[in-house]
Formats: structure tokens, sequence, C-alpha cells
């Protein structure tokens, strides 16, 4: 459990490594996260610890969140002193969101349909 939780631990750190060396405005464990899919393809899946180790670290996803809400309490007076730009921009960007899917089924579900080609 230890060299999967290691090995997850090192992907991390060469994402954020990569990140930093070349610039990249991805965060560095999105990156970690880019090549682990890399590694886990070239080896054809996980090996039975990682598997073990992440299921247990999903299982406990829960405790991850405490200290975004430990976050969101210590700031929660700018939260309402913003309140306003929260809420247009969250209602924007679901608007701008569910209108892009749309538009997206429809324009596949078109092409279906009639048999053309784009």
């Amino acid at each position: 459990m230890i060299a999967a939780f290691a090995l997850l631990l090192a992907f991390q750190l060469a994402g954020e490594a990569l990140r930093v060396a070349l610039h990249l405005p991805v965060p560095g464990p999105v990156i970690g996260m880019a090549l682990l899919l890399v590694y886990l393809i070239i080896r054809r899946g996980p090996s039975q610890p990682l598997r073990q180790t992440s299921g247990t670290l999903l299982q406990n996803l829960s405790l991850m969140f405490v200290p975004a809400g430990t976050g969101v309490m210590l700031h929660a007076g700018r939260l309402v002193d913003e309140a306003w730009p929260i809420t247009i921009a969250l209602v924007a960007s679901t608007v701008l969101g569910l209108a892009a899917t749309g538009l997206t089924l429809h324009f596949l579900t078109r092409d279906r349909k009639t048999g053309e080609t784009p």
C-alpha cells in the first residue's frame, strides 16, 4: 500500500515539476494524472496494490473536503460581500454549459438522422 501511494505521489510530483519547468497553465496534479493514465495504458491496467490503495482513497474521499469546508467558513464574510457576482457567475456558467451541451447534442443527432457529414 505504501509503494502504491508513493507511486501516486510520484506522478503528482512529476506533473508539478513539468508544470513549473515548462511554465504550463495546467495544474500539476492534472498533468500527473495524465501521466498516470499513460503509465496505466502501457502497463495494461493497475496492479492489485494500486487498485486497493486507490479504492481506499476513494472510500475516504469525503475527508478530503474538510480543508475546503474550513476555508469556506474562514472566508464566509467575503462570500457574503461578493454574493451577487458569485451568483451571477454561477447562473451564467450553468446556462452557457447547458446551451453548449444542448447545441452539441442537437448538432450530433441531426447529422445522425439525416446521414449528413459535417
